[in-house]
């Protein structure tokens, strides 16, 4: 019998049940009104007047209406540059024991996104808060007494001047509690590997020893290594090694892409819950089985905003216009994209975190992400997102029942000064180019209006590229680095594009 593990599921649904009903829009409100009252004595703060703000009738108006947008390109220029030249107190009271490198998916030159203990502890709190909202599904006693295998970047952090630096997800495991750590694996001293592959192999000759009940990290890199565990003790399926692996934590990217791959290394179903952890903070986890959206975290350190996501406000580097309006939590409404603007305990003031979401349930503050703004497809005016994107490959995948885990696109001028939507298709599977981009422009047609009166004007045609999956992850280990909170350009513009080109014909010969 799982007496620890009863015990901890009794605590889990006590605190639930005595939890009161969450209230997302008053929620906000306080946590932007602590963020200004905590912050109004940095030089941010009296630049941009807080405490004025804080004295106004309507804090939430008088915010957006006093404070411009930033992107990381002006508010490191402005404002975090000072930081780095040992100055104090400049977005957020003190200095930052952390800095969050991410190059996301732009390029080899990391951004240092600052992290204080602030954000640390609202992090923390966060994970705390996912793990009560376990009640919500149906886990059996036993699952709360195994092991989690986390896979993020290295959690030897690189000390700099009066701080140090990594991933985010290697300063979050670098600060769990105490009483987390015995369940914690791959467990410090191979987390702090910082080669990914000898990570993995480290992971793969240990895997025996541990009963794991849950995965949490990105879908290609636990991928990977899954597949390395398999390959290394000749197993038909993950199941075979950790029959109790019970559940996978999802984050970073849309799982949808990565199922039908994902679920093929599986013996049996394990259920899968999304979150949302980025460099700038935990935004949003799934509290709920009945829906794969995520519920925004309202009441730890973060304050929204919501950009309307239309073209008119987006310019072509993926920023967005001074005058575009945002709207608070309480004006959203249900199925329209909106640019995320987060304000933080880390001091990150009406950022652009570069994700688009879409509200699937306004009250309960429910979301999905549905893209990124520079993978926004609107050269010759298909005005195509991610989500279409990924809808799009998910029906080839059905359709032809192969599996296609990655994906990248641009709009492409041949030699005939015609527009092509280029598209290049991680699959092992063998279908011909051709059927595959005839079913891609006609799924496009029918469900996107704009990307039919495109087809019939500037976008010439659809052209599919097929290639190993080993080229998009060694594209990646190429460019940036492995694992971690590397993420794979889904829209490509037309200098990276023809890296990628050249990049392709070289590892493909």
């Amino acid at each position: 019998m799982a007496i620890l593990g009863n015990i901890i599921k009794g605590v889990i649904h006590a605190k639930d049940a005595l939890t009161p009903e969450k209230n997302p829009v008053e929620e906000q409100k306080k946590v932007l009104e602590e963020l200004l009252s905590k912050a109004k004595d940095t030089s941010f703060g009296k630049f941009y007047n807080f405490e004025e703000i804080l004295n106004s009738d309507d804090i939430q108006k008088s915010f957006s209406a006093s404070v411009p947008y930033f992107d990381y390109k002006r508010i490191n220029k402005q404002w975090w540059k000072k930081i780095h030249q040992g100055q104090e107190n400049i977005t957020w009271p003190g200095n930052p024991d952390y800095f969050a490198l991410s190059s996301g998916t732009t390029g080899k030159k990391s951004k240092k996104i600052p992290v204080t203990n602030d954000m640390i502890d609202a992090i923390k709190k966060a994970g705390v808060d996912q793990v009560f909202a376990l009640s919500n599904f149906d886990l059996p006693a036993d699952f709360f007494e195994k092991e989690i295998m986390m896979l993020g970047s290295s959690t030897d952090l690189v000390e700099k001047d009066d701080h140090l630096e990594g991933e985010i997800s290697g300063i979050s495991a670098s600060n769990i509690p105490f009483w987390f750590r015995s369940y914690y694996k791959p467990g410090e001293e191979i987390a702090k590997i910082d080669d990914w592959d000898k990570r993995v192999e480290k992971i793969a000759e240990k895997a025996a020893d541990w009963d794991i009940g849950a995965l949490s990290g990105i879908p290609a890199w636990i991928e990977l290594m899954l597949q390395k565990v398999i390959s290394h003790h000749n197993l038909k399926n993950i199941h075979e090694i950790w029959p109790n692996l019970q559940v996978y934590t999802s984050g970073g990217v849309a799982f949808g892409p990565y199922e039908k791959s994902f679920n093929a290394l599986m013996g049996k179903p394990v259920t899968v819950i999304d979150t949302y952890l980025a460099s700038e903070g935990f935004l949003a986890f799934q509290t709920r089985p009945e829906t794969s959206a995520m519920q925004l975290v309202t009441d730890n350190g973060i304050y929204f905003e919501f950009v309307p996501f239309q073209p008119e406000y987006i310019q072509e580097d993926g920023s967005i216009v001074e005058n575009a309006p945002s709207v608070t939590l309480a004006e959203v409404k249900a199925n329209q994209d909106y640019i995320l603007i987060i304000s933080t305990v880390s001091g990150a003031w009406r950022y652009l975190i570069g994700d688009t979401i879409e509200f699937t349930d306004v009250e309960k503050a429910e979301i999905k992400i549905t893209g990124r703004t520079k993978f926004f497809l609107n050269k010759v005016g298909s005005q195509l997102s991610v989500n279409k994107l990924d809808d799009a490959v998910k029906n080839l995948e059905d359709k032809f029942k192969i599996k296609i885990p990655e994906y990248t696109i641009s709009a492409k001028r041949y030699e005939d000064n015609e527009f092509y939507h280029t598209w290049y298709l991680g699959t092992e599977s063998h279908v011909e180019n051709e059927k595959l981009a005839t079913e891609l422009d006609e799924f496009l047609k029918n469900a996107n209006k704009n990307y039919k009166v495109a087809r019939s004007k500037a976008l010439k045609g659809v052209k599919v590229n097929v290639i190993p999956l080993s080229v998009f992850y060694e594209w990646s280990d190429n460019n940036k680095k492995k694992g971690g909170q590397v993420k794979m350009e889904r829209v490509m513009n037309d200098e990276k594009f023809a890296n990628w080109e050249e990049f392709v014909s070289l590892n493909t010969k």
